[in-house]
């Protein structure tokens, strides 16, 4: 649309590129998060970046993708645009000035402590390790329902970019934190516990098995679990993440707690 960005192309020792594009059409968050979707999705793209302040892209690849191939991956409302000027840099070097995978991780580590740091405070004297999982689990969806509700639909579709439910059925996204909220209301108040823990081993599972395909894939995608206001990578520490909540329900109804 007669704009065009010069391409910063990056190069490693496994051949990955990267790409900087201009992209017009992007006004808010959902806009972001579309045009992440829609190049992730592309063949050969491993790695998304939206700077939605500048309206640029950066897209990191395992084999030369043109920007028609690009381009064909969004809605038609979003143009790609480029220059043919092209610049090499080491890809290390860069990385190196990136924020730490700790870092980035910041925020979820800091809620967890929180909420470990409460349910052992409300359950310490006399201790009861029953109540401190309820609690615990009661607080993990109370918290993560909140930031999921500050862009609910922007959490829906960056859901739906990982979990295999929600790929299928969108709605499913959009539900998900009623779903937490609901999960984190019955712990507190002990209302259908046995209901309730079948429902957490069940919807965690399915998210589990899609961070699962992931990691094995060694993709780079934003996790969803705090909403899409921060921006977390999907690491390992959501895998984990997952698991201490399923193995906290999956106890319970196995009665060994």
């Amino acid at each position: 649309m007669g704009y065009s960005r010069t391409i910063i192309i990056t190069m490693n020792t496994n051949n990955s590129m990267v790409r900087a594009y201009k992209v017009e059409g992007m006004t808010c968050s959902n806009c972001k998060t579309t045009v992440e979707k829609g190049l992730s999705q592309v063949a050969g793209v491993d790695l998304v970046q939206v700077n939605l302040a500048e309206n640029e892209v950066e897209v990191t690849t395992n084999q030369f993708v043109t920007v028609e191939d690009l381009q064909q991956g969004l809605p038609e409302k979003y143009t790609l645009s480029e220059k043919d000027v092209f610049k090499t840099e080491n890809v290390t070097n860069r990385n190196k000035q990136e924020k730490s995978k700790l870092q980035q991780l910041k925020p979820l580590l800091l809620i967890l402590t929180y909420i470990t740091v409460a349910a052992l405070l409300m359950n310490i004297r006399p201790w009861s390790p029953a109540d401190f999982m309820l609690d615990f689990m009661g607080m993990f969806f109370f918290s993560f329902s909140f930031f999921k509700f500050l862009d609910l639909k922007g959490f829906a579709q960056s859901f739906s970019m990982y979990d295999p439910l929600a790929r299928e059925f969108p709605l499913y996204g959009t539900i998900y934190p009623f779903v937490e909220v609901a999960l984190g209301i019955m712990f507190f108040v002990r209302f259908e516990i046995e209901i309730a823990l079948a429902i957490t081993l069940c919807v965690l599972s399915i998210t589990t098995v899609g961070v699962l395909r992931v990691l094995m894939k060694k993709r780079q995608i934003q996790c969803a679990c705090l909403g899409s206001v921060l921006k977390l990578p999907m690491t390992l520490a959501t895998f984990i993440e997952n698991a201490i909540m399923i193995a906290m329900a999956g106890s319970m109804i196995l009665g060994w707690v």
